[in-house]
């Protein structure tokens, strides 16, 4: 609690009606505290009231002062590990759902001869597989995710973390010692022992998702940057990895032991990792509040500052009242990107396929769809964190959204030999390689911009022994609620998905 006895000079010059310089400044790390007046979002809330009026023998004194003290990132540890985490977020899951080829396997048909050369039909299983498991994990994934935003912060970060990790490594250690099973013989009991590990691995995935996000929206916005960075990057290694391994030629048990093996190597290492940066010293001033705001009081009947501050707590309806249009425009963004992605461009094909030639028929479509995608997506969120524009106006943002939705007929009408009902349009490959780059570099673009926009707060700091106040106008909501704005924002970004991944079924059969 901040007293009047232990305050420096220039604090004590602040409650004496010294009045503060307003300066417009965007050097995140100098400032750390101030008067809130208001509730909106512009320059315009700070307010700096007559000496008449604030003076503390006559007024009660109401303000939420934060002071910043943070111990350096040595090393920048903890930012390289937060880039680390980000990865683990997707790449386990897109290993899993990249090894189709060994889920086909497992669930083919046993009961025909392997010597028969007559192309087999796809058993029950197999059609339903990929359907039961986009259903399954989007809405387990999304349900936790929507829970962790209302109810994470009563559950310890450490529980959300790490024990959530440990988890999704015994569930894929379990899942690669399936691999050499036959479980020929009880097929279906594996199909739901398949599924549930998917629900498992989804609600831990969606909470260690939530927490990271969470504490992430607690540090500085390159810290944010660092996740969001890493998830693509994440995608960038699982293309390549599949890249190599269909280079090779692998069997599907081949395949699906390396991509779980690489899983399991992976999340020990961020287990590792972030039993380490718990421990710092950057890491707890952050986690465990030491920018967080209080309110501080002057009571008129006393002499000095009487120690009434109490702690702000986030209260979600407050929080979302601030950052709803943030929410939804993050929700269209990714039901916009899944419904085409993977599952439509996944069936376009090359103008020059069935030529003879292995970039044509083998290499195209993974190199476009996973390897191009990723890539592109990766880039936009670097560009973001450089450059970050529109910074201050969620509507801007918004309307790019809106106009990125030009990509879906264009998508749909791509050469494909699947087209029954559409006509082709985009037939050229290289004009389908600039969609799939400009479609994911504005996809990373806006991710990073709108995850970054959510945190606003006022500063308050001591410069040449002079007090300055800076309103940071582009962002929504108060220093205390960063952690429960960046859980919902991944979780509204969540329910993207599930809903891009229903619609993308409809599209698959408009094509």
């Amino acid at each position: 609690m901040l007293r009047y006895d232990t305050m420096d000079d220039d604090q004590r010059g602040l409650v004496h009606n010294e009045q503060p310089t307003a300066v417009n400044d965007d050097d995140d790390d100098d400032y750390a505290g101030g008067f809130v007046a208001g509730g909106g979002g512009g320059p315009h809330d700070v307010e700096i009231l007559p000496a008449g009026e604030n003076d503390f023998h006559n007024v009660e004194l109401h303000s939420h002062i934060q002071i910043s003290d943070a111990p350096p990132d040595k090393w920048n540890y903890t930012y390289l590990v937060f880039y680390f985490l980000g990865t683990a977020t997707m790449t386990p899951w897109n290993f899993f759902i990249t090894a189709e080829d060994y889920w086909m396997y497992k669930f083919r048909n046993t009961t025909l001869n392997e010597s028969t050369h007559a192309e087999e039909e796809l058993t029950p299983m197999q059609k339903s597989f990929s359907c039961d498991l986009t259903l399954t994990a989007s809405i387990s994934g999304t349900t936790f995710l929507i829970l962790h935003a209302i109810y994470g912060q009563k559950i310890s970060l450490r529980l959300r973390m790490q024990g959530t990790l440990v988890l999704i490594l015994v569930i894929f250690m379990l899942t690669a010692g399936f691999v050499e099973t036959n479980t020929d013989k009880w097929q279906e009991q594996f199909f739901l022992i398949t599924l549930l590990t998917v629900v498992i691995i989804n609600i831990c995935s969606a909470t260690m998702s939530g927490a990271l996000f969470g504490i992430a929206g607690l540090f500085p916005s390159e810290y944010m940057t660092a996740v969001v960075s890493g998830q693509a990057l994440g995608g960038i290694f699982t293309a390549l990895t599949f890249l190599m391994v269909l280079a090779f030629g692998a069997a599907p048990n081949t395949t699906a032991f390396i991509f779980f093996s690489i899983g399991i190597a992976l999340i020990f290492l961020n287990i590792i990792c972030y039993a380490i940066v718990e421990r710092k010293n950057f890491f707890k001033y952050y986690v465990e509040g030491g920018d967080k705001f209080k309110i501080v009081y002057d009571d008129p009947t006393h002499s000095r500052m009487v120690d009434r501050g109490v702690a702000l707590e986030p209260n979600i309806r407050d929080v979302l009242s601030k950052m709803y249009v943030h929410a939804v425009t993050i929700l269209l963004l990714y039901t916009t990107t899944l419904s085409v992605y993977p599952s439509v461009t996944i069936l376009m094909q090359s103008q020059d396929y069935g030529k003879g030639k292995a970039w044509n028929d083998i290499y195209y479509m993974p190199v476009v769809n996973y390897l191009f995608f990723n890539s592109g997506d990766y880039l936009g969120r670097i560009i973001s964190g450089i450059w970050g524009r529109p910074r201050k106006n969620v509507h801007t943002v918004l309307l790019m959204v809106l106009l990125r939705m030009i990509y879906l007929p264009l998508f749909l009408c791509s050469n494909s030999t699947q087209h029954i009902f559409l006509p082709v349009i985009v037939s050229s490959d290289v004009a389908f390689i600039f969609m799939m780059l400009t479609f994911a570099i504005s996809n990373g673009y806006i991710t990073n911009i709108l995850l970054n926009m959510v945190p606003r707060y006022l500063i308050f700091c001591r410069k040449q022994r002079i007090i300055h106040l800076f309103w940071f106008y582009f962002r929504c909501v108060m220093q205390h609620e960063k952690e429960m704005a960046s859980s919902i924002m991944a979780a509204s970004l969540s329910c993207g998905l599930a809903i891009g991944s229903m619609i993308t079924m409809l599209f698959v059969q408009m094509i």
